[in-house]
């Protein structure tokens, strides 16, 4: 029987963190790529990867020219049209065999051993699914299915959208003996390929055999830690790197750091706080920030990360719903099965000049193409158009919108809760660029009468006031859509500028401890041979609490007490227990989020540090007092093995 004793101690310091500083790289000779020093073998390609929900992104910045991000723009499927992202969507379907599909094999020119046939139309096959062929991205014809949204489904913990159906899905992957980890692996797979392609053109072969090329991937401020680890070992399956050495961070933190910086420093002052709205076509992630440093930019989370599912998607079929009601079931199935083009072409002048352009402050009505539907005045079809009135479009937006609206409201109660007040709340994503959310948001907190008119002309201000009174400024930075990604590179370029984050659980361990009558039911006990007296288990010491604040420079120390008997192996394992609620428990019991199991290998540690004990019977063993330290960042726990202060080694963690 092992005694478990975990007790949380002080803090483990980490220590200072230094990154290389290499001088400009010289062009090479004709332009191309820059000329890498050999001298300084401290540059690397920064790869951000935006793994969105609806779209996805990546950029490039080569740490010699920081200045040079670097937003793909280009994606197979796409015609030579360009697109700052590419839809997150995948297929499969048998390969045909064909006398006039030329393969040609391109394999990474790294370590990173992917390997992929790629067909003459763009699509290939990877020797993980070689008896299936993919598409993705841009390459589908708009009748053709394909999966969407895949990547909620990596985190059982979040609701699915009501438009996602997990049995269609489930059905499709099955056909073609996939899963989900599958999908988003090979989705992933796709993306890394077609970087990789792009940053060879662009750089060289050369360039890009000898230097390192470090992947940050960005995931949704709620993601459960199990997500972000099965999306880490997705990004590995990818061929992007080791899951120790790619970096994750959330989507909000992310478009903070790029946004805070492009502000930096005319609008900022120490205190501020800024809530930071990543409004994309799935899911809206808030963080809210406040600054605590200015040169370098440095800030800490004020209020615990929020989100909900209310992106543009739901707009999507909120407008579906609208022309169902309009059109009349039969005419609109009809349409949907025997004139697909039709439908489509709708359905993306909605998307790409309704949703971007409508503007409660600016009413007008909407033609929206429907070729080939006859005209109908009651309707509302004339001559191939459907005409939507202000007031239509608005009975779409503001359901979704008003759920915005109340997730932004929880952060600034939140912020206030802790005595600060926000100065700023910034739009970013898809959804973000929406006049409509924009001047909802602005209209929602501005309670405050206009200004007094005045003759001399003054700059126009953007800004609300809360409920007390309080001024605060809405922006929509300059490429809003691409925040994430850029704040990606620039993560994995600069380091992170956040000291200390909120944390969105308690987190603790379950333990056994001497049995007090007082305290503990007399069911729960139970004799220890080893300790020769009454014990009781499943006690919790939670070392986090919800809300708390945690440094990812100041690692959490769990301690634990551990006895062995001879022969007895030294491989132990605990797990990482959490829980939601307000109030955490004092002992373990239904409803407690199981994390992550803990393998601890202590066969590293030196014998010498072992203490033999024997009890008054004679029973010989060995006892040895360790720690776990649990360092939180922005989207990962990462834990190692210490005794006395010294490190012996990682912890593997097997996420639930």
């Amino acid at each position: 029987m092992n005694g478990v004793l975990p007790i949380r101690g002080p803090p483990a310091s980490s220590g200072p963190r230094f990154q290389g500083i290499t001088a400009p790289p010289t062009e090479a000779p004709g332009g191309g790529a820059p000329r890498v020093n050999s001298a300084t073998g401290a540059d690397r390609l920064v790869v951000g990867v935006d793994f969105g929900t609806t779209y996805s992104g990546v950029a490039a910045v080569y740490t010699s020219t920081p200045d040079d991000v670097d937003v793909i723009k280009t994606w197979p499927g796409g015609n030579g049209i360009t697109s700052d992202k590419v839809p997150t969507e995948i297929a499969y379907e048998l390969p045909q065999t064909s006398t006039e599909d030329v393969t040609t094999t391109t394999t990474s020119t790294t370590s990173r051993s992917t390997t992929a046939t790629t067909t003459t139309n763009g699509s290939s096959t990877s020797s993980s699914s070689s008896s299936s062929k993919i598409k993705w991205g841009f390459q589908f014809k708009p009748e053709e299915s394909r999966l969407r949204c895949i990547k909620l489904f990596l985190d059982r913990n979040q609701k699915l959208p009501h438009f996602i159906s997990p049995s269609e899905t489930a059905a499709q992957l099955r056909k073609y003996e996939r899963n989900v980890m599958d999908a988003v692996s090979d989705y992933l797979t796709q993306i890394y390929q077609h970087t990789m392609n792009t940053l060879t053109k662009r750089y060289g072969e050369s360039f890009m055999a000898i230097t390192k090329i470090e992947f940050v991937l960005t995931v949704p401020a709620v993601w459960s830690d199990a997500a972000k680890n099965a999306t880490l070992q997705a990004a590995e399956r990818a061929g992007m790197g080791n899951r120790h050495d790619v970096r994750l961070i959330s989507e909000p933190e992310a478009a903070a750091v790029y946004t805070l910086k492009a502000i930096q420093p005319n609008h900022l002052k120490i205190g501020d706080n800024f809530i930071v709205c990543d409004a994309g076509g799935g899911t809206v992630d808030l963080i809210s920030y406040q600054i605590t440093q200015l040169s370098p930019l440095r800030v800490e989370e004020s209020a615990v990360g929020t989100g909900g599912l209310c992106g543009s998607s739901f707009l999507n079929y909120r407008f579906e719903d609208h022309i169902r009601t309009r059109l009349g079931v039969e005419r609109y199935e009809h349409m949907k099965e025997k004139k697909p083009r039709t439908w489509q072409m709708g359905l993306k002048n909605f998307e790409e000049f309704v949703k971007r352009n409508f503007n409660e402050d600016d009413p007008q009505d909407f033609n929206v193409p429907f070729p080939g539907l006859a005209d109908d005045e009651e309707v509302g079809l004339d001559s191939g158009f459907l005409i939507m009135t202000a007031e239509q479009v608005k009975e779409i937006f503001e359901p979704v919108v008003r759920e915005v609206c109340l997730l932004v409201e929880g952060q600034v109660e939140g912020v206030r809760r802790k005595g600060g007040t926000v100065s700023g709340i910034v739009l970013v994503g898809g959804f973000g660029q929406s006049n409509y959310l924009y001047h909802r948001l602005k209209n929602h907190f501005n309670t405050a009468a206009p200004p007094p008119y005045t003759e001399r002309p003054t700059q126009m201000i953007t800004t609300t006031t809360s409920g007390q009174g309080q001024s605060i400024e809405v922006m929509q930075p300059v490429y809003a859509w691409t925040a994430v990604v850029r704040g990606a590179v620039l993560r994995g370029l600069e380091g992170s500028m956040v000291v200390s984050r909120r944390s969105r659980w308690h987190y603790g361990t379950s333990y056994a401890t001497v049995y007090d009558e007082e305290r503990h039911p007399a069911s729960d006990r139970y004799w220890s041979p080893l300790w020769e007296r009454w014990m009781v288990s499943d006690r919790m010491q939670w070392h986090i609490s919800k809300g708390e604040q945690v440094s990812e420079r100041a690692p959490v120390s769990f301690h634990y007490t551990r006895n062995f008997r001879p022969g007895q192996s030294l491989v132990v394992e605990d797990d990482l227990i959490a829980c939601d609620a307000d109030m955490a428990p004092p002992s373990f019991q239904k409803g407690l989020i199981t994390v992550c199991t803990l393998t601890t290998d202590l066969n590293a540690v030196p014998k010498t540090l072992f203490t033999r004990l024997t009890t008054t019977k004679g029973l010989e063993f060995e006892n040895l007092d360790f720690t776990l330290d649990m360092t939180i960042d922005s989207a990962a726990l990462v834990f190692e093995l210490k005794v006395d202060g010294v490190r012996y080694g990682l912890v593997t963690a097997k996420f639930h």
